[in-house]
């Protein structure tokens, strides 16, 4: 990496990536090949992004794992074997290291290299990144491929940093697999980090012990061993399968009922919950049209999980405990689980309601609640969840154009262009940004068509004689103001959740993904290169 090499002497790069993970390998290799200078810089000791840093025991995709791989290469897609349904991680980031080996990625991808700043430069049009080393690097594009789930949080609570035991976060993991036999451990936080590891970790410790603060609502997956007959099947069609999926709703050929929950009888309601329960995964939300926008429809839903769940849990004490309330199914982000709930049928299982009895503090050996109640620990985990969508931009001092502060520009809720630009900041692009289907959708599937459509934009800058783009605050206007309108017309603002901002103290509660769906979503961004971007306003060298 050069140390700040003047601007007369040309960017040391015309691409400079911020992540490796799926959307920054797909970025490397894609902006390579149509002739870029590319460079990566991954603060991490390996790629795989999101698969390289949570190594937790149960980690794996909710996304079954012939949809969660790429398709830009078909003799990619048919040569790699998955092993299961839903693929783990350590299937994953082979995977991924499997990639970077085929298309010769890795001589272009700096390791732990973190981002610490980056700033444009108005009169060279070049963004000046530096790093946590103190180097500087310029460029004349930044693709952000950092994640949206990529910023973890530690839990606000006092003590924590005088637990005398070991303290590990699932998207910290050690590589190292600790040693859990004997141990006294508890877990906070019961997302989806938390669904899938309690139990893993309840097989392997002498004492589980999890504290919720709100209850989820956790679908089965039914995972299994992919069967080979079934994976030759779909890669023999796998072109037509994936020119489908990047039209669908969220990225995977799920069936949708068409009709209302509300128009059927109660008996053909059930059967139709009952075909998805044990199909497993999250299709179970698309069983009628209205799920997601009518919340008597959804409290169908709702009570048929809850239903489950008092079923498959035999302390009806604890079951009324798990059995989630106050929201709507689907409004904050359902889990995908292998034996959650049973998990607490197990002896040296116990659950915890911080919610009732508020967690007080965490002292050297263990926890003790609001009620006086003590719980020893040995080893706590940390299932708390990230500063989702924002979090790891908002990491880095990005300063766009005149010093204008992203963070300062976002202060109310993150603002893009199809969740691929910002105003104000040229040159600068967000992979599955918010304000784009991102976290709602097949992200393999998001990040290959926001990629494409940022090489083809520069193309055509290169075609114009161009070397600047910016977003149009007016553009920009209009589609913030469309992404609102659309999440308004569901149920999603009633989950107060992460989609939202709302696990993190202080950060503006805005809806940030796009709810209209990929296939729309894709269609909206082909009309705009169709039309040769019109909320975009570009600059040829000659004219700084």
């Amino acid at each position: 990496m050069s140390a700040g090499r003047q601007s007369s002497a040309g960017p040391d790069h015309d691409v400079l990536v911020i992540g490796a993970g799926f959307a920054g390998l797909y970025a490397l290799h894609r902006l390579r090949t149509d002739g870029w200078r590319v460079r990566v810089l991954e603060r991490g000791d390996g790629i795989g992004g999101t698969w390289f840093w949570n190594r937790y025991p149960g980690a794996r995709c909710d996304v079954e794992s012939m949809d969660y791989s790429y398709s830009f290469s078909p003799e990619l897609e048919q040569d790699w074997q998955w092993t299961e349904r839903y693929p783990a991680q350590p299937e994953i980031l082979a995977y991924l290291q499997h990639v970077a080996e085929r298309f010769d990625l890795l001589r272009d991808i700096e390791l732990g290299t973190e981002v610490t700043a980056a700033e444009f430069d108005d009169h060279a049009a070049l963004w000046r990144v530096t790093t946590a080393a103190g180097a500087t690097v310029t460029a004349r594009y930044v693709v952000m491929a950092g994640g949206n789930l990529s910023a973890p949080r530690d839990p606000d609570i006092p003590g924590l940093d005088t637990f005398a035991g070991r303290v590990l976060h699932t998207a910290r993991w050690p590589h190292e697999e600790p040693d859990l036999a004997g141990a006294r451990v508890g877990v906070i936080g019961t997302g989806s980090s938390g669904t899938q590891a309690v139990p893993v970790l309840a097989e392997r410790a002498a004492h589980l012990t999890v504290f919720q603060r709100t209850a989820n609502f956790s679908l089965p997956a039914h995972n299994q061993p992919l069967d080979p007959e079934v994976a030759a099947e779909l890669k023999a069609r796998y072109r037509d399968h994936r020119e489908q999926v990047r039209y669908s709703r969220n990225g995977q050929l799920r069936a949708w009922g068409e009709r209302s929950a509300l128009e059927v009888t109660p008996e053909e309601r059930d059967k139709e919950y009952e075909a998805r329960w044990q199909v497993g995964g999250g299709g179970f939300i698309g069983a009628f049209r209205d799920l997601l926008a009518d919340e008597r429809a959804n409290d169908t839903a709702a009570d048929f999980v809850r239903g489950k769940i008092r079923e498959i849990v035999h302390d009806p004490a604890v079951a009324e405990r798990l059995v989630p309330s106050g929201f709507p199914i689907g409004a904050k982000r359902v889990t995908v689980d292998t034996g959650y709930y049973a998990t607490y049928n197990r002896p040296g299982v116990e659950l915890v309601d911080v919610r009732a009895d508020p967690i007080e503090a965490i002292h050297p050996g263990g926890i003790r609640t609001a009620s006086g109640d003590d719980h020893p620990l040995d080893v706590l985990v940390l299932a708390t969840g990230f500063d989702a969508m924002t979090g790891a931009v908002l990491a880095i001092d990005v300063r766009g154009r005149d010093g204008l502060a992203l963070g300062e520009k976002w202060a109310a809720g993150p603002r893009t262009y199809l969740g691929l630009l910002t105003a104000g900041f040229p040159n600068l692009f967000l992979i599955t940004g918010p304000g784009s289907p991102s976290v709602l959708s097949n992200m393999v599937v998001s990040i290959e068509q926001h990629v494409d459509w940022v090489a083809d934009l520069l193309g055509a800058l290169g075609e114009r004689g161009h070397d600047e783009v910016e977003a149009r605050p007016d553009a920009e206007d209009r589609w913030v103001a469309h992404v609102n309108e659309l999440s308004e017309s569901t149920l999603f603002p009633r989950g107060n959740s992460w989609y939202l901002g709302a696990n993190v103290p202080g950060k503006p509660r805005v809806f940030m993904p796009y709810v209209g769906g990929v296939g729309t979503y894709r269609r909206h961004c082909e009309d705009v290169a169709a039309q040769g971007y019109p909320g975009l306003t570009t600059r040829d060298p000659a004219a700084r």
